[in-house]
């Protein structure tokens, strides 16, 4: 439970900044398949998508080593943060899809989630300035 709140809380953050495009993420309102998760679903994981607005890789990379409480990795269902890039032209092959923008994905721990909010406007500051 404590997750799934940080991680609604983080992701309604993420949705306010300028940096991002938009955040896949069922459980939020602006979610086109909020409907459905709320129909279906008790709660919410604690994994979701950003789609940064366009920017190079490298300064995707250069905002994700900025991070200092979320490792790098993809998660499997653990207790602690983790960020990492997503290349979904190589993962989708039975549609067409373009994001507008390069896609991180994050898992919310267990991490205090003002904290990760803290760590993630590091990391955005690091995006901008190299972009």
């Amino acid at each position: 439970r404590h997750q799934q709140q940080s991680a609604l809380k983080v992701a309604r953050w993420l949705e306010k900044r300028p940096e991002v495009l938009r955040v896949l993420y069922p459980a939020l309102e602006s979610d086109p398949g909020h409907a459905i998760w709320k129909r279906d679903f008790s709660g919410a994981a604690s994994l979701f998508g950003v789609i940064l607005r366009p920017v190079e890789w490298k300064a995707v990379g250069a905002m994700l080593d900025t991070l200092e409480l979320f490792g790098i990795g993809s998660s499997w269902g653990g207790y602690e943060s983790l960020a990492i890039r997503a290349d979904i032209k190589a993962y989708r092959t039975a549609t067409k899809w373009n994001p507008g923008g390069p896609l991180i994905r994050l898992h919310i721990g267990l991490e205090d989630p003002d904290d990760l909010s803290a760590d993630l406007e590091r990391g955005l500051a690091r995006l901008k300035a190299s972009a």
